[in-house]
């Protein structure tokens, strides 16, 4: 087991370092600078010649790179190009908010997806599976922003529930993003639990155990849901990580103050360092959460660690 830990420890080295290669070389081939234009004014090139020195934007790619790596390696992601915050200090700040609304979300989407899969599958064919099959295709093929939409003409302009401005400090603003976000991951999760429950359900060894005698809940708890679990604990993997990022529209959408915005401004902004901050974050956070799936799939199958 440790042994196996270890290498996938050991390969996120290269996988981060292919990450920010290509990042950084994407990021610098988008036309445009951080200062072609501040307050939609164009500055003049002296301006932004010493602006560029001060900043190191005037040596060559390669040295660029070679700095910036060295930095990060002393966990400085250096000065974002807009304002007087650092990269660290801006992650810092919106991250906290969009990952416990992500994980709002991720807990909402578990709690109602597995248990409504597993219904759908044991009630095959009848008319409870059909409805929701109907429900969760349609969700999962609608855009997020087009139900958020929805959500805030029906709960917030005509049935006045719930707030569209967020709030941390007031729970109720939550429930509607969350709510939102989860939609799409819910749907997902329904449908691969409702598959892997039917195929497994038509397993021998499943057979074998009903033949014995064996109740239908002992059946299904034992033998079914374990092994119906790990196609969708590795769905889980990518889904958290997803989530626990952001989404843009829906935090545009809701005026949440997180990182998913300002990842996209970053761009927008043509903001080196935070966007390339942001990436190598949001890649560390995808690696961890996959490899947290791996090690779920220890516990669930011990022979997967052997392979």
């Amino acid at each position: 087991m440790l042994t196996y830990i270890l290498r996938r420890i050991i390969w996120l080295i290269p996988v981060m370092l292919a990450v920010s290669i290509i990042t950084f070389s994407m990021m610098h081939m988008i036309p445009g600078g951080p200062w072609d234009a501040i307050a939609g004014k164009a500055l003049p090139p002296q301006t932004r010649a010493a602006i560029a020195k001060k900043f190191g934007l005037d040596k060559p790619l390669t040295q660029q790179y070679i700095d910036y790596v060295a930095g990060v390696m002393h966990f400085d992601f250096g000065p974002s190009f807009r304002g007087t915050r650092t990269v660290a200090q801006i992650i810092s700040e919106g991250f906290p908010i969009t990952a416990m609304l992500g994980l709002f979300a991720l807990v909402i989407a578990v709690v109602v997806g597995v248990p409504l899969g597993l219904i759908c599958a044991l009630r095959h064919n009848t008319l409870i599976d059909n409805v929701v099959v109907f429900i969760v295709t349609i969700v999962y093929s609608v855009p997020n922003f087009v139900i958020g939409i929805f959500g805030i003409l029906l709960f917030s302009v005509a049935l006045k529930a719930l707030p569209i401005a967020f709030s941390r400090d007031n729970l109720l603003t939550w429930i509607m993003p969350a709510g939102i976000l989860s939609l799409i991951s819910l749907s997902a999760i329904v449908r691969l639990t409702r598959a892997a429950t039917l195929e497994i359900m038509g397993q021998d060894y499943v057979r074998t155990a009903k033949a014995k005698g064996l109740s239908a809940i002992s059946v299904n708890a034992s033998h079914v849901l374990r092994n119906a679990l790990i196609p969708v604990v590795t769905l889980l993997g990518p889904l958290t990580a997803a989530l626990v990022t952001g989404s843009f529209i829906i935090e545009s959408m809701f005026s949440v103050p997180g990182i998913g915005r300002t990842f996209v401004n970053s761009v927008l902004q043509r903001d080196y360092s935070l966007f390339m901050g942001v990436t190598l974050f949001f890649a560390l956070l995808i690696m961890f959460f996959n490899l947290a799936v791996d090690l779920t799939y220890s516990f669930l199958d011990p022979r997967i660690t052997r392979s």
